[in-house]
């Protein structure tokens, strides 16, 4: 089972339908969605301030999402994959986003509805990235739109399989 620890006198609140691994880590002020999925060695860790995740969200293996004292929240829309090892420390990531593995979004940058983080990315601090864009590159920069088939390929396509792979763990 999951660890899911109280802190300074608040406690997690987890949505309907949702896979926590046996080795995620979810600590004080956390809210998660309905039917979203933390992996394994993932760290959800709300100690200094907010993090609030959507619903349909999957957070992969290795993950850690933190945020700054009294500075910066975490705000995770619907419909969001965040893949293995990345870190989201007081970002914004909005609706239909993909967060790709390795990647760094930095405390108040947002991430636009609909875009796609590429795989080691850096988000700086501050930044404000338009919707639906990839962005890649340390710092990340707008490289090109994101495509229709991109969208249903990669962003929809990514979300709903986690879905069911966290499906298969609650057999």
């Amino acid at each position: 089972m999951a660890l899911i620890k109280e802190l300074r006198g608040i406690t997690p609140t987890i949505g309907d339908n949702v896979f926590l691994a046996e080795t995620a880590v979810i600590i004080g002020d956390v809210t998660i969605g309905e039917d979203c999925s933390i992996w394994y060695g993932a760290v959800l860790r709300g100690d200094v301030n907010t993090i609030t995740i959507g619903d349909r969200v999957n957070i992969q293996d290795g993950v850690v999402i933190h945020t700054l004292y009294k500075k910066s929240k975490t705000q995770i829309g619907d419909d969001v994959s965040v893949g293995h090892n990345a870190i989201i420390h007081g970002g914004t990531i909005e609706d239909k986003c993909l967060i790709g593995m390795g990647a760094t979004i930095l405390d108040n940058a947002v991430v636009g509805s609909g875009s796609i983080i590429a795989a080691n990315s850096l988000v700086l601090s501050g930044s404000k990235l338009e919707p639906n864009g990839v962005y890649a590159g340390v710092p990340a920069k707008r490289v090109k739109d994101v495509t229709p088939e991109q969208r249903a390929e990669i962003i929809e396509k990514i979300a709903k399989g986690y879905m069911t792979y966290a499906s298969w763990y609650k057999e």
